[in-house]
């Protein structure tokens, strides 16, 4: 990012089989039973913005954090990527590769998207045209030569949080069913910001939403960009759609943590605005109030589980007011 234009559950009952003997003939032990697979957790009634962990989100986050700096196109970041696939997985999500090789200052590079899909009926293959809400985050960190740039606040704690904002969708399949969940790779420029040079990833999934005639199914789009910073604000763009944003704002004052909004200075270049520009109304949740941004000392000891929780809070209460059925 850049200042400037920068889961009812699966319960399966097992049957009990009572096998009836002669009068003289000896019992016979029942079959073993079959292996079951794994239940799927139990649906959730209460409010789902209650069940998010921030704990769970900083746990991931540090599992990200700990495979070292994931700059778009090294074998650290296809690392990352298994990482956050086999939790999504875990969670019922459905995960597809939405890989480009795109030209870049250091020549070309492969890039691949995480886009994640849930069905409504759990063990179903996920539609594509039940989404209205896309819940995004970029899982990459800055190159540099010249420092050892891990980013957990930049990158590991959005993508990390968005991983256990998975898991509480899954707890109510009928809303998860709604929501494209969607990791994008390359957000960071190679070297400066330009139409060319960074937020790749969501250019190329903003153009390949408009190729397949998905773009107007989606009413809006949140991404989550350095979301963990102990001393939370959230610097909202100036430029950020006005209907949505005071919609995301009164989820955020009924859970009393409307004090934590302000705006920032100047229009904000980050992944939500290829979305705009493909017609979704989508809002920046960022905290660009974070001195060690792009520094070696963006460092695990800067984040909280409590400001991850109040940033999946507030996106989970927002999504259950608008685009529950």
């Amino acid at each position: 990012m850049l200042p400037h234009a920068c889961l009812a559950a699966l319960g399966a009952a097992l049957l009990a089989t009572t096998l009836t003997a002669c009068d003289n003939a000896p019992q016979q032990p029942p079959p073993a039973a079959a292996p079951s697979a794994p239940a799927s957790p139990a649906p959730v009634t209460t409010p789902l913005w209650r069940e998010f962990s921030g704990e769970k989100a900083l746990a991931e986050a540090r599992s990200q954090f700990d495979i070292g700096p994931r700059p778009a196109g090294s074998k650290e970041l296809a690392q990352c990527r298994e990482l956050i696939t086999r939790s999504l997985t875990a969670s019922g999500w459905e995960v597809e590769e939405q890989a480009f090789t795109n030209e870049t200052p250091r020549g070309p590079v492969r890039f691949v998207n995480l886009v994640a899909r849930c069905s409504a009926v759990p063990g179903n293959k996920p539609a594509r045209d039940t989404q209205r809400a896309i819940v995004c985050s970029h899982y990459d960190t800055k190159r540099f030569s010249t420092i050892r740039f891990a980013g957990a606040n930049d990158g590991a704690s959005s993508s990390g949080a968005l991983v256990e904002l998975a898991r509480v969708l899954a707890l109510r399949p009928s809303l998860a069913a709604r929501v494209e969940l969607v990791f994008f790779d390359g957000e960071e420029a190679f070297v400066q910001f330009t139409e060319t040079d960074g937020l790749y990833g969501s250019r190329h999934y903003a153009r390949s939403l408009r190729e397949a005639s998905r773009a107007g199914q989606f009413t809006y789009a949140i991404l989550w960009d350095m979301i963990g910073d102990k001393d939370l604000t959230i610097t909202l763009s100036p430029d950020s759609p006005q209907p949505l944003t005071a919609e995301v704002l009164a989820s955020a004052k009924e859970l009393k943590l409307h004090s934590y909004f302000s705006y920032f200075d100047r229009p904000i270049l980050d992944d939500h605005v290829p979305l705009n520009q493909a017609r979704i109304p989508s809002i920046d949740l960022i905290d660009f109030d974070y001195l060690p941004w792009h520094t070696a000392d963006d460092t695990f000891d800067k984040l909280s589980p409590e400001s991850l929780r109040k940033v999946g809070a507030i996106t989970l209460h927002h999504l259950e007011r608008t685009i529950s059925k």
